[in-house]
């Protein structure tokens, strides 16, 4: 059986600086379990004008003691692929683990683009599926445990979207004094 997640959401905060926080979003206080990340590679596609980017996510995490047998190392690493396209101002994304995929696959897709309802704000649709094969009787304990897992730390990835747009913004308020001042003299 595969155990399937959905949401949508929305930041009040324009496209533009919600997918500039989803490349910053590393290093935040809410995430850190996230050691390391790394671009593979990168490209603009010279046909749709679309970035592109592969990267390799490190993460630590910690194990329920019922999987302790079965996994050795908490570690695990994290396939990441984006295709961003500024002229439809949509950022697809999909992640999957590349460590303990023997015991659970986990697949997350994720669409950002400006909400229908308020061209200011952008919209994330996340989906997400769990499949183990691991078997035993333990598939469905499995998977009910990545989706368990996985909808909490959802709700720790958007705290920490909104810890950097935060940033963002206070960056860019700064910047706009700034710029005042320089014109008041």
């Amino acid at each position: 059986m595969v155990k399937l997640f959905q949401h949508t959401f929305k930041y009040e905060y324009n496209w533009d600086s919600v997918t500039l926080a989803f490349w910053l979003r590393y290093p935040n206080p809410f995430a850190s379990h996230v050691e390391s990340v790394d671009v593979i590679d990168r490209y603009v596609d010279p046909k749709t004008g679309s970035l592109r980017t592969t990267r390799l996510i490190m993460k630590r995490g910690v194990l329920p003691k019922w999987g302790q047998g079965f996994i050795k190392n908490p570690e695990a690493y994290i396939i990441e692929e984006s295709i961003i396209n500024p002229k439809t101002q949509t950022m697809i994304t999909r992640t999957k683990n590349i460590t303990h995929a023997r015991v659970m696959q986990v697949e997350e897709w994720q669409t950002f683009r400006v909400d229908p309802n308020n061209r200011e704000f952008t919209q994330v649709k996340t989906e997400a599926k769990f499949v183990s094969k691991f078997g035993w009787g333990l598939t469905e304990k499995l998977e009910g445990f990545g989706l368990k897992r996985f909808t909490d730390s959802s709700l720790k990835s958007r705290k920490g979207m909104s810890y950097i747009l935060e940033r963002i913004r206070e960056k860019q308020l700064l910047r706009g004094r700034k710029l005042m001042n320089v014109y008041s003299i």
